[in-house]
């Protein structure tokens, strides 16, 4: 699990924990990493493990997946969830603030996915699942960056479900909707927010963290075993509209 210290990410690997599931948690930072992991262990009485990683060095990517197969004997599942959101118009952000973006959001998860290739192979079973967004099937303004970079993984997904379905291993990305992270409570309340909660979710309201939950143990499970190449919306009916 990539980015799984806090947001989504952290209620995706405590989910697939309760699930049964043995997980490593990376960070930025060891020290955010192992305590994310000793509060799932401590939650779910599940094996859990905090490894540092940089998602955009290839070297620190293969470093933690290595770590995580050794320490829990191989690698079944992996989660791609560490990601940035940049914002503003196209005039205003630097080419380093756009690099960037594709970097976390494209590079990270191709990096992740490569290092883990042979370990996934190995279980017979894989299962790779890249949160994506709905940004990256709808559009908003000041989001080049980040509709671009979500719009690529989308792609990055599709193209390994073709690559290694022949290996057993399906891949498919979760595409959330709004949900109040980190990323989003400071724009809660701003013109566009509203308006789309208001009038374009058909739920017509944020979703809660809790409620990807689901998505994640479905697409982890052998309930999805013909399922790859797929995008799973949890936008409560965003991109229905």
């Amino acid at each position: 699990m990539t980015g799984g210290s806090r947001g989504l990410g952290a209620v995706i690997a405590e989910a697939l924990s309760f699930a049964g599931a043995q997980v490593a948690v990376t960070s930025r930072t060891r020290r955010d990493a192992e305590a994310k992991a000793a509060e799932i262990a401590e939650t779910t009485g599940q094996v859990a493990l905090g490894v540092e990683m940089e998602a955009t060095e290839a070297a620190s990517v293969e470093a933690a997946v290595a770590a995580a197969v050794d320490a829990l004997g191989g690698l079944d599942i992996l989660v791609n969830n560490a990601g940035i959101l940049v914002r503003g118009a196209i005039e205003d952000l630097a080419v380093a603030q756009f690099a960037e973006s594709l970097s976390v959001n494209v590079t990270g998860p191709w990096l992740a996915c490569r290092a883990a290739a042979e370990a996934l192979r190995a279980s017979g079973h894989g299962r790779v699942i890249n949160v994506a967004s709905t940004f990256g099937l709808v559009a908003a303004p000041d989001r080049t960056a980040y509709t671009s970079s979500k719009g690529a993984l989308i792609q990055l997904t599709r193209a390994l479900a073709m690559e290694w379905a022949p290996h057993g291993i399906n891949v498919n990305a979760i595409a959330p909707g709004p949900f109040l992270t980190e990323m989003n409570t400071a724009h809660q309340h701003s013109e566009h927010s509203v308006r789309v909660i208001g009038q374009e979710v058909a739920l017509k309201r944020w979703g809660e963290l809790h409620e990807i939950a689901g998505a994640a143990i479905y697409l982890a499970s052998d309930a999805s075993s013909y399922v790859t190449g797929s995008v799973l919306t949890v936008d409560g009916g965003w991109t229905a509209h």
